[in-house]
């Protein structure tokens, strides 16, 4: 078979990455250094070489990432070895090795995943049972503290706050009896089958005989000790990732991970990618001349394949509103003169509460934008209905879902009816279907309400088994469904305007055609649902980067993404460095930050600082962050904007003014 890809195409470094297979190996990929091209090329290779696809394990941490791999690599080997190769993140992983197995856990193999707002509404209920309404718990909250708990080991009695310390141990009851498991359970339920269970541990080190992990700073000691059981004798094991660019410990990854490599898998091959493919010197001397600053890193100097460019520019602004006027002319002369398409703009903040200037600025000058963290898809009500009947008809022990569409469409059955129902569950220790079947419990509601029961019981299980059965396409199925429950007239019912109506059908018309998309007889629901959950923490990043304008992100999102133009704002200290940081001490991980946010830039970069901020509404005074001093004066050129202002304007620039009005009336009269 031909390959698709030259060893001549690649430079020295990646070649050698390439060829190392056999034994632990550490790929330090720094920034734009061509990492994604070089795993890829080096999985084609392996396969050339004999390994068969279905030996081979390759981890990212997206399903789009995963998905990007997959699709590369197909385009280089044989169909049936791209398709026997396994390709996820860690949570698709795990729910594979626990389809399997969890029953040694005492789980059925066709539990339910629980993804963000499953998890919410859940501890909503919780939160209200266990009197935290009154302390005006946050589920959120309270959903950070018992996974930070789980994560690290610790278990519930880690937690101080004797409410929240309840509240998780109902949580995880509630999850157990109704044989649901979250995103952290996936983790730790198959950490927990493979150290319990050796001949489970050795048939997966036995399919998976070689294991490629991406972004593998971002790991946490959890997925260490995953990949430690997973990983056979010989320790054919490759990770991929950059110490430089590890910017997750606020949410548990170890940097660790990837400083002591060696202690995990000893007497690895460390390769170097110090080749920078993306940003123009100027920039990369700024980034190399930064993160030099950081202690018990692994060496590594990024080079500039594309050579030089235009200098770095640094800005001292009077104040945020300044700030935000000067950038936004800026990227409106440079994309008039060089004839740039919005989306080649990014402006990345530190903290969130910073991009509301920026954004009242840009509506101001009409200018398209883009925000990071616009509403999931997942997070709308229809959708999320129709996840819920799904997951319903696919396991009707699921008390989440049974609840949230019990009186959707109304049918009769009424707020009262299910609390009751809720509360005979618990004291009978059933779940809730359960109790709507108990003829005990309908006893003591009137026919019509028993009525309505009935015939939800029977509507579901009706579809149950015309799902189970699998002869019919998913998506037809769930056409009848919503045409027997009329959930889309009720839907239009509830919306304002004819647009909001056009939209929620089009959202329920999404989750048919994934369905179809995914139906083949023999195929099981259970498996739909489950990736469906698996997808959602990629939602956002997908619609970011499909919607048009310029792009305001943090810098905590930008990570992966790159420019042509980047402007970084407010490196003020308490802002970047945070001030949490500066009170612990700990600056290693915000210089990281703006390393990352640095090496976003392609073309020019230009890094702002402000004498004063708006905060809570009155005027503060700032410093510029210190870590502007670590950087050489002779690598970025510095302007205050009170001298800009001053300098007299030039014959050319007078003209782009001119022409830029004559435009933005032009684009007046024709919208």
């Amino acid at each position: 078979m031909a390959q698709s890809f030259s060893m001549d195409s690649l430079n020295p470094a990646q070649r050698q990455a390439v060829n190392a297979i056999e034994g632990p190996v550490l790929i330090l990929a720094g920034a734009g250094t061509g990492k994604t091209r070089t795993v890829t090329c080096r999985i084609a290779h392996m396969i050339e070489n004999g390994i068969q696809g279905r030996n081979l394990l390759a981890v990212t941490f997206t399903n789009k990432a995963a998905n990007e791999m997959r699709e590369r690599i197909a385009q280089m080997v044989d169909k049936k070895s791209a398709r026997a190769m396994i390709i996820s993140t860690f949570h698709s992983l795990c729910t594979r090795i626990l389809r399997e197995d969890i029953g040694r856990l005492g789980y059925k193999e066709n539990f339910t995943i629980y993804a963000g707002s499953d998890q919410m509404g859940l501890l909503r209920q919780l939160i209200v049972r266990h009197g935290g309404r009154k302390e005006k718990l946050d589920p959120a909250q309270v959903l950070s503290v018992i996974s930070a708990s789980r994560n690290t080991g610790l278990g519930f009695d880690g937690i101080k706050d004797s409410l929240i310390r309840n509240i998780a141990i109902s949580y995880q009851r509630e999850l157990v009896a109704q044989n649901a498991v979250d995103f952290d359970d996936l983790l730790i339920l198959a950490e927990k089958l493979l150290a319990e269970n050796p001949d489970v541990r050795r048939a997966w080190q036995s399919r998976f005989q070689f294991i490629t992990v991406d972004e593998f700073q971002d790991t946490n000691s959890l997925q260490m000790r995953l990949l430690k059981h997973l990983v056979g004798p010989k320790h054919n094991i490759c990770v991929v990732g950059d110490d430089d660019q590890s910017i997750y410990g606020w949410r548990g990854a170890q940097i660790s991970n990837i400083l002591d490599f060696e202690s995990f898998f000893p007497n690895p091959t460390v390769i170097r990618l110090e080749e920078n493919y993306r940003c123009t010197a100027p920039i990369l001397d700024v980034a190399n001349a930064l993160i030099r600053h950081n202690v018990g890193r692994r060496e590594k100097t990024l080079h500039a394949h594309r050579g030089s460019g235009v200098p770095v520019r640094l800005i001292s602004m009077p104040g945020d509103a300044e700030e935000a006027e000067f950038i936004i002319e800026d990227i409106e002369s440079i994309r008039q003169k060089k004839n740039r398409n919005w989306e080649d703009f990014a402006i990345l903040f530190r903290a969130n509460a910073q991009s509301r200037i920026l954004e009242q600025t840009l509506r101001e000058h009409k200018i398209p934008y883009k925000m990071v963290g616009t509403k999931s898809f997942f997070d709308r009500r229809e959708v999320k209905d129709i996840i819920a009947y799904l997951g319903l008809i696919d396991n009707p022990q699921a008390d989440l879902h049974l609840l949230r569409v019990l009186n959707t469409p109304p049918r009769g059955i009424s707020d009262t009816t299910a609390r009751l129902a809720i509360e005979w569950s618990r004291e009978h220790n059933q779940s809730v279907w359960d109790a709507l079947q108990d003829s005990n419990f309908l006893g003591s509601f009137s026919i019509r309400t028993q009525n309505s029961i009935r015939q939800f019981i029977q509507l579901i299980q009706k579809y149950r088994q015309l799902f189970i059965a699998s002869q019919q396409d998913y998506s037809d199925l769930l056409e009848e469904f919503i045409e027997e429950t009329k959930y889309s007239d009720y839907m239009c019912r509830c919306c304002k305007t004819e647009n909001e109506q056009q939209k929620r059908l089009i959202s329920i018309g999404d989750i048919k055609a994934d369905l179809h998309q995914y139906w083949e007889p023999g195929k099981q629901l259970t498996d739909f649902l489950s990736n469906l959950s698996l997808d959602q923490d990629d939602d956002e990043r997908d619609d970011i980067e499909s919607k048009p304008g310029v792009c305001l992100i943090t810098m905590h999102a930008s990570k992966g993404l790159e420019f042509p133009y980047v402007y970084l704002i407010g490196l003020e200290e308490g802002i970047l460095p945070h001030k949490r940081s500066i009170e612990e001490g700990n600056f290693n991980e915000e210089r990281r930050l703006l390393y990352v946010g640095i090496t976003r830039a392609q073309e020019q970069l230009m890094m702002t600082f402000c004498s004063t901020r708006l905060r809570y509404g009155e005027r503060t005074p700032c410093r510029r962050s210190s870590f502007l001093s670590e950087i050489p004066e002779d690598l970025y050129i510095y302007e205050a904007w009170d001298d800009i202002m001053q300098t007299p304007i030039t014959k050319e620039e007078e003209s782009d003014f001119i022409s830029s009005l004559r435009n933005m009336l032009l684009e007046d009269e024709t919208s």
